[in-house]
């Protein structure tokens, strides 16, 4: 279903519409995302909170709707795609898509903790330069150029890279991880 992630009646809707219909959510990846590469002054009010509303808000308004159906099973996986704009402050990134992500990042570390105890694990994952519409088309050829001289393994990210480690976090074999934001850009940010 489509679903507009920065609106939480539409979003209240959708989880109840995916409950009826299934009865219980086992796994939550919020990965719903825009970009902006606006620094601070070229962004405008509207397009900040339309940033937050959609990377931000979207992940909560779904874990809120989602979570106590975990909670009640005692068993759940949410995984938040973070950014490497988080940890660097953004690259190439703008001010209000960095934000976003680093709320994200802080929004898993507080959820972890919050439900670690209900059998549920909360994790995010930062790629950095995703091979998607984002880095294709979203960046010129001379920063996607500049990237890859930048890039220790000299290419971007797979997305299937990236769903495979998703894979791995909701299965049963990562029971004891929670509370990690996992890195996946190449070597790009060493920390």
């Amino acid at each position: 279903m489509v679903v507009d992630v920065g609106c939480p009646v539409t979003v209240e809707r959708a989880c109840e519409t995916i409950l009826k219909e299934h009865g219980t959510v086992d796994t939550l990846v919020n990965n719903a995302g825009i970009l902006s590469n606006n620094k601070v002054e070229e962004t405008a009010v509207d397009e900040w909170h339309r940033l937050m509303a959609v990377n931000l808000d979207g992940a909560f308004y779904l874990t809120r709707a989602l979570l106590p159906g975990m909670r009640k099973q005692r068993w759940g996986r949410v995984v938040n795609v973070c950014s490497l704009a988080m940890k660097t402050g953004g690259l190439t990134a703008g001010t209000a898509y960095t934000a976003s992500k680093g709320g994200l990042g802080a929004l898993t570390f507080s959820l972890a903790r919050e439900v670690a105890a209900d059998g549920i694990t909360v994790n995010g994952v930062a790629p950095a330069y995703v091979r998607t519409p984002m880095v294709t088309e979203q960046l010129t050829s001379v920063q996607r150029e500049a990237l890859l001289r930048q890039i220790p393994v000299g290419r971007f990210c797979e997305p299937e890279e990236v769903a495979r480690l998703i894979a791995f976090l909701v299965s049963p074999h990562a029971g004891f991880i929670t509370g990690e934001i996992i890195d996946i850009n190449g070597g790009l940010h060493m920390d």
